[in-house]
């Protein structure tokens, strides 16, 4: 065995098949879940409707090389996702943008802020709410100040127990405003979802005699790493192939420099007696109710059905046997993440990849097309 793959989501399945068919090597893929797919994981349920347990997934890429690979291995339904946010008693479209504008303003004043808007930005781009802030014209800054207030703020005061402006700006850039009329959440040139879900496209990408799957299984009950002699042993023999880890880098090395925080979910699944729920598959709430969004997956793989099922999300502290779903990006935490890459790239055998081996938010074509890269670079 030359490769052990320590996690089922798209890093560890994309290079387990990519070893697997390319160079025809035998690869293990230790999965602490009892499934494949990481937080991809979709299934149906009782009343025949994919949901997604770990979260809404919307597949987006400007990558044509990231959505031809990926179609090898599943059918797309077309999708474009829009979601609404509940703004004082109003469900409005977000990202903010020119219809949203329209929507809560009278006319007059929305037509002078998209006018602004036009002569200080380019048309179709995305001002991160932050920058807009920093603007001196005072119907730009109210205009800032009020989607800080209404949308951004207290969102972000629920998702991350943090104000804003202490989070790294790579999360605050996700919240912008849109200088346009565009809906849509995203502005890929490629979206869609898998026709029958992304448990299929794992089970079509692992595939292969080469790859074997130990589910149920903790990599700490079979693998141990030596930090001294830099060695690693599986099963208690010397193991001298690639060490392929996708899992928390700083469970890897027991924690030696702390724990790296992230913030988990609470996710409440509700079947409702009818058709429809909602207007849109998602819906923010911002500053009303403990829950952040609801998502009604109807909307996004349509089903006959004349009920429905909706998902609430509850952000929480992350806490030991919790799913980590966001790395805390903030300045303290980013040197300690250093650390620990300092320390793994002492390691030769092992290649870190993944969002809480890299310990950053990776959408789903990020992580593909980087261990896509990874694989030419590192393992070919």
């Amino acid at each position: 065995m030359k490769f052990i793959i320590i996690g089922a989501g798209f890093a560890g399945s994309v290079l387990a098949e990519r070893i697997a068919n390319t160079l025809n090597k035998k690869v293990l893929i230790i999965e602490k879940r009892n499934h494949i797919g990481g937080n991809c994981y979709d299934y149906k349920d009782r009343n025949g409707i994919i949901v997604h347990k770990y979260g809404p997934h919307l597949f987006h890429t400007d990558f044509k090389e990231v959505w031809d690979y990926l179609s090898n291995f599943t059918d797309w339904s077309i999708y474009h996702h829009k979601v609404l946010a509940f703004i004082d008693g109003k469900k409005v479209p977000i990202p903010f943008n020119f219809n949203t504008i329209e929507q809560l303003f009278p006319s007059t004043f929305a037509k002078k802020l998209q006018e602004k808007l036009l002569n200080r930005y380019q048309y179709g781009s995305k001002v991160p709410i932050l920058e807009l802030k920093k603007e001196k014209d005072e119907d730009l800054k109210f205009l800032a100040n009020f989607v800080y207030e209404k949308v951004f703020k207290n969102y972000t005061a629920k998702q991350w127990n943090m104000k804003p402006e202490d989070i790294d700006p790579e999360v605050t850039a996700r919240v912008p405003v849109f200088i346009g009329k565009d809906d849509r959440y995203f502005n890929d040139k490629y979206q869609a979802v898998p026709k029958e879900g992304y448990t299929k496209i794992f089970k079509n990408m692992l595939n292969n005699k080469n790859i074997k799957l130990l589910l149920n299984t903790d990599f700490k009950e079979v693998l141990q790493v030596d930090f001294e002699k830099k060695k690693i042993y599986f099963f208690g023999n010397e193991f001298k192939g690639k060490l392929i880890f996708t899992g928390m880098i700083d469970e890897l090395f027991d924690y030696r420099f702390g724990k790296l925080p992230y913030r988990s979910l609470n996710l409440k699944f509700e079947t409702i007696e009818k058709e429809y729920f909602q207007e849109v598959a998602t819906v923010n709430y911002p500053n009303d109710y403990d829950f952040t969004r609801i998502t009604e997956f109807k909307h996004i793989h349509p089903t006959k059905a004349d009920k429905t099922t909706i998902l609430k999300e509850y952000p929480k502290e992350y806490k030991e046997n919790d799913i980590p779903y966001y790395p805390v990006f903030t300045k303290e935490n980013r040197q300690k993440y250093n650390k620990y890459k300092e320390l793994v790239q002492n390691f030769e055998q092992i290649i870190p990849i993944g969002r809480l081996a890299d310990y950053r938010y990776y959408n789903m074509d990020d992580i593909i097309k980087r261990a896509l890269d990874i694989f030419e670079e590192k393992i070919r």
